[in-house]
């Protein structure tokens, strides 16, 4: 065997890469190459938590993607993070321990045809890699590596707003993630101690870094995969090509080829490999292996509309961090206690209710902020504020990843397509109204919130649908474009176990996977999702 030969290779180090490294290489005698196109997860802002206003947005850490102008939100482009280092988006992402809602594994089972997507199936996979605060029970588990813990601050403004709620119908919750996530409390986070808990410390390090039958290159680009025609006719992966930097080294398979490149990344490695739609593949001169229509589309992401509201008589982070003391005490506070504003995940307090009475499920979710700015990465407002951030869960809109060229290095066109539908559209015009609603609530009365952003003057649905385009930005949720499904779905990518059709050797396990978005924060579904593969993928090469 020669050195650039193993059992298995790992494209991506991300949320999915991490833990299926983890899970492979327990078997001293089976070799796992990982392949990361970023760097190591050495960058002091990856682990405060704080640190994610320096992450996204910053070539050493983001992929620095951008949509194409969408006409559902009036012709605007929008910055489409994604984590380029060890830990992928869970190094830079909100930090949220999130599962979704029982209802969304079950419509999986039904979508795939396969059982082992139900929410009972799927829930000792959460649960095995999971140590959760407050111990192991029913519903959670403890001593895995995925740490899930409270957040250590509080405010008084994120408190009244969440009686408001509460005054307004939506229950108390004290844990989302028990199959229904319907109420409003404050998130729990994938931290430790104060600290972001990122797959690259939970899954690789020191674990995999120990392992002999463990390699790992990073600033290491796959440019494609290496598709042979076997004497029966079939197409097998055997392994990947990779830029280094400075010379392409071939690297081979001999068992399994697993693609954990994420939404954007992995569709577009599958299209330059030649998998993919026919006509987009000759259009950029790359040979056909396999006419995949499915792969790119059917992108579905959260949209968030955010609600600014000015208050009075309550401290808010915009007032904190105002001038060099405030800034000086935040700093301080984390210094000693490792809690206060520079331990909080970007939105601490959550809510989930329906945007009208005939949807049977929660269909949104609030992410409450202490804090108001134009836009992310713009400075915080002069003047008190809170932030009610309200996204559809479950769009009908579905966008599509494609690449522009042949050239692994270009970027690929992200398209998502928001509102699109007239469902989507009637859904956020709802939303505002709600959060109107609980804004109007006695809890919230001595603040005197008056509504800055978007403002009272908008009523209709047309003005609302409108709005939303002008004001609305990803939450950073892309999901579906290499999409399971039953053997029937011409669209469907991969089969109920992950693996592409037409292709043999070669699996997706990550959020691509997904046939239709999770009612939430889906990075933690995406670890289930690998937890579920790798155990697939080691039962069938016992």
């Amino acid at each position: 065997m020669s050195d650039n030969t193993f059992e298995y290779i790992v494209i991506g180090g991300g949320t999915a890469g991490a833990l299926m490294c983890n899970r492979l290489t327990r078997k001293s005698q089976q070799r796992t190459l990982l392949i990361e196109a970023g760097r190591k997860d050495d960058y002091h802002w990856i682990h405060i938590p704080v640190g994610y206003l320096y992450c996204i947005g910053n070539p050493r850490t983001d992929w620095l993607y951008s949509t194409e102008p969408d006409a559902g939100l009036n012709g605007r482009v929008l910055r489409y993070p994604r984590g380029k280092t060890l830990g992928g988006c869970s190094s830079i992402n909100g930090m949220i321990y999130m599962r979704g809602q029982s209802r969304d594994y079950d419509q999986w089972a039904q979508l795939t045809g396969d059982d082992a997507w139900r929410w009972q199936n799927v829930l000792p996979d959460f649960k095995k890699h999971e140590d959760y605060y407050l111990g192991a029970d029913e519903l959670h588990g403890a001593g895995g590596e995925w740490r899930v813990e409270k957040q250590r601050l509080r405010w008084d403004i994120l408190d009244a707003f969440a009686e408001a709620a509460v005054q307004a119908g939506v229950p108390h919750s004290t844990d989302f993630n028990r199959g229904s996530n319907e109420g409003v409390g404050y998130f729990q986070v994938n931290q430790k101690n104060g600290w972001r808990w990122n797959t690259a410390k939970a899954f690789l390090r020191p674990v995999c870094y120990g392992r002999p039958n463990f390699e790992m290159w990073v600033n290491a680009h796959v440019t494609k995969l290496i598709i042979e025609t076997q004497a029966d006719g079939s197409q097998r992966c055997t392994g990947v090509q990779v830029w280094d930097g400075h010379e392409m080294v071939t690297a081979h398979a001999t068992r399994e080829v697993v693609l954990c490149g994420g939404s954007i990344g992995s569709p577009q490695i599958l299209q330059l490999s030649g998998i993919g739609p026919a006509e987009l593949l000759r259009q950029h001169g790359i040979d056909v292996v396999v006419d995949a229509p499915g792969v790119g589309a059917n992108l579905q992401d959260h949209l968030q509309i955010r609600a600014v509201y000015k208050i009075d008589g309550a401290p808010t982070l915009n007032v904190l961090a105002s001038s060099m003391v405030g800034k000086a005490k935040i700093g301080l506070e984390y210094l000693m206690k490792r809690s206060g504003p520079m331990s909080m995940a970007p939105s601490q307090l959550g809510a989930f209710t329906r945007s009208s009475p005939e949807h049977e499920w929660p269909n949104l979710e609030y992410h409450v902020q202490p804090l108001s700015l134009d836009a992310f990465g713009e400075p915080l407002h002069s003047f008190p504020a809170f932030t009610a951030s309200v996204c559809n869960l479950n769009p009908t809109s579905r966008g599509t990843v494609r690449i522009k060229s042949p050239r692994f290095q270009d970027a690929p066109a992200i398209a998502p397509n928001y509102l699109s539908t007239d469902e989507d559209r009637k859904v956020a015009a709802d939303s505002l109204r709600v959060t109107r609603r609980i804004a109007s609530q006695p809890a919230l009365a001595k603040y005197r919130p008056e509504e800055w952003k978007p403002g009272v003057q908008y009523q209709s649905d047309e003005d609302l649908a409108r709005l939303a385009g002008d004001i609305a930005t990803t939450i950073f949720h892309p999901v579906g474009t290499t999409k399971m499904g039953a053997d029937g779905d011409p669209m469907a990518v991969l089969d109920s176990k992950l693996r592409v059709r037409g292709v043999r050797g070669l699996r997706v396990v990550d959020a691509g996977a997904m046939p239709t978005i999770t009612s939430g924060n889906t990075n933690s579904p995406t670890l289930m999702m690998a937890e579920k593969a790798a155990g697939w993928i080691l039962e069938a090469n016992r």
